[in-house]
Formats: structure tokens, C-alpha cells, sequence
């Protein structure tokens, strides 16, 4: 009402002014801050108060509603912050500190469900590359069986009627490509070989006032796929199915979408997550809500023994 009755009064050039002035600007992404930083990604609550307590020098910035913290941690400049949890939360997360932030890489740190039945609740694995399972057709039944609209070459094998179809890929240094997996960046990887598989994890964990330990030393593994979807996934079939189709040793809501959105924008990121739960293949019950800090707990000291040895 107020514009319409000021712009009764003034041209049209006027009005779209007063219009612009009146209702305010979208939002502009700005730099936060020009120090070259490690991102230090988590998903939620218990992975971020892991690490947010151990940052020296620290500042928070609010941005679109969300804590981002930037200072010192071993040593280190970063920014960490939570993604948010599911991933359209995090590749909108991941681009929002790529464009405030001067980006060196970004290093996820969170739980996550295995996949792999060689691995166990509370080992960290550091997976080499990154799928979405979900990124499928839905095929109608027929008399001849499950039909996809489409077919592509290279994708994993279906699960009844879930026919994966990848993601297509825009960089700019590539032409767009369909990938059903993204590498995270393999300096990175390598540099976790070197790094990662001497440092020491815990087995126990305080549960209200008892101590919840596990029946083996926990263990850091490097190497192999890991999937996402916007799933919690806790279903014994599928996740045979996602070892024996994706050759996947754990899945999570989250970091296949961190890492599309570090490629695209060619930012070296790689992914930290320790087993909370075995997404399905535990003998009773899930048990996430048992082991989710112990997991946050080991993820994040794989993490600061990792940011210690990136190079300045």
C-alpha cells in the first residue's frame, strides 16, 4: 500500500526504486572472511560439539539463520559449521561456505551406518569415492518384469524396481557427465594413508552413568565407495544390497551431495565417518542412539590428527 500511493506521485523509474527500497534486496552471497581456510563440515548437534569446543580464537558468524564458526584448530585456519542433515541441507551448505568463504578444502567429519560387514560400530573409514543411490527411475512391473524408462551403461545393478541412473555433472573444466560415482579429492585420500591409521580410538562410551563398550578396539580404514541418500537407512535386504551391487562399506544422508558440490566447484574435499550403527545389520535393534557420540567422538579425533598434518 505504501508503494502503490508513492507511486501515483513519481515516474516509473522512480517506482521500481522506491519498490527496490521499500521490500529490501535478496540476499547477497558476500565474503565473511578472506583468510584462506580447511571447511570442517558436520552434520548435527553431537558431531559439531565434538570439535566446536576445541577451537581457539573462535568467531561466530550468522549466516541465513545458520552458526558458522571460524579460528584455530590444531593449529589450523577453518570454518566449521553444520551441513544440516539430509542432502539437499548439505550441497546447499557446502555452496553457501564455498561463496562466503575463502575455500582451501573441506573435511567432513560425522557417524554414519556400515555397510561393509568387515567393519564395525565405531571404526572410522575414510571412503575414496562417493555415490547416491537414490538418484533412480522407479520402474513400472510388467509381464516380462521391472521396465525402466531408461538404461544407462555403467549404472549399479537395480533393486526391484529402484534402477539407478547417476548424476549428471557440470564443471568448468569438464563437459557435462552422468557419474554414479564422484572421487573426493585424492591428494586427500592420500594423504590419510599416511596419516590416519596410527592414531588411537576409543571403545567406550558413558551411557547414562554406565559404560557402553564394544567387543573389539575400534579400527581406521581407508579406501573404498560410500553411498547417500536422503534415507535413514536400518534394513538388512538393502544393505546387502547396497554392498553387493555398489560395493559400498557405509552409507549416509549427506556426503555423496558435499562432495558433487566440491567437485563442480573444484574444491578438494574428503569425507571422515565412523560407524554409529550397521544400517540395518545389527542383530536386535539399531543402535545409533547408543553409539552416536562414541562415533562423533572418534570421527572427530581422525579428523584433528588429519588437519594436523595438511600443510599450512
Amino acid at each position: 500500500m505504501i508503494v502503490h500511493r508513492l507511486c501515483l506521485a513519481v515516474s516509473i523509474r522512480a517506482c521500481l526504486l522506491i519498490a527496490t527500497l521499500v521490500v529490501g534486496n535478496p540476499a547477497q552471497a558476500q565474503r565473511i572472511d578472506a583468510t584462506p581456510r580447511t571447511v570442517v563440515m558436520t552434520a548435527f548437534g553431537p558431531e559439531f560439539d565434538a570439535l566446536s569446543g576445541l577451537v581457539d580464537h573462535a568467531q561466530t558468524h550468522m549466516v541465513n539463520g545458520s552458526s558458522i564458526v571460524t579460528g584455530l584448530l590444531d593449529g589450523k585456519p577453518v570454518v566449521l559449521l553444520k551441513s544440516g542433515v539430509s542432502v539437499v541441507n548439505a550441497a546447499m551448505t557446502t555452496q553457501l561456505v564455498i561463496d562466503r568463504f575463502a575455500v582451501r578444502r573441506i573435511v567432513f567429519s560425522g557417524i554414519a551406518g556400515g555397510v561393509d560387514p568387515t567393519l564395525a560400530i565405531g571404526d572410522v573409514i575414510v571412503p575414496e569415492d562417493w555415490g547416491q543411490y537414490l538418484e533412480a527411475s522407479f520402474a513400472r512391473a510388467t509381464p516380462q518384469g521391472w521396465k525402466p524408462p531408461e538404461r544407462f551403461a555403467g549404472a549399479a545393478p537395480n533393486w526391484n524396481f529402484i534402477f539407478p541412473r547417476g548424476t549428471t555433472v557440470a564443471r568448468a573444466d569438464a563437459p557435462p557427465q552422468r557419474l554414479f560415482t564422484i572421487p573426493a579429492d585424492p591428494a586427500l585420500v592420500a594423504l590419510a594413508r599416511k596419516v590416519v591409521p596410527g592414531l588411537t580410538l576409543s571403545a567406550c562410551v558413558d551411557v547414562a552413568g554406565h559404560a557402553q563398550c564394544l567387543p573389539r578396539p575400534p579400527r581406521i580404514v581407508v579406501g573404498g565407495t560410500g553411498v547417500t541418500a536422503g534415507i535413514y537407512a536400518d534394513n538388512a535386504a538393502f544393505r546387502e544390497y547396497l554392498f553387493t551391487a555398489w560395493h559400498a562399506r557405509v552409507l549416509d544422508m549427506e556426503s555423496a551431495s558435499v562432495i558433487q558440490v566440491a567437485y563442480a566447484n573444484r574444491v578438494p574435499a574428503i569425507v571422515f565417518r565412523s560407524l554409529s550403527d550397521l544400517a540395518g545389520g545389527d542383530a536386535d535393534a539399531n543402535r545409533m542412539d547408543t553409539f552416536m557420540q562414541l562415533a562423533s567422538i572418534n570421527s572427530a579425533r581422525v579428523v584433528r590428527g588429519y588437519l594436523a598434518a595438511l600443510p599450512d
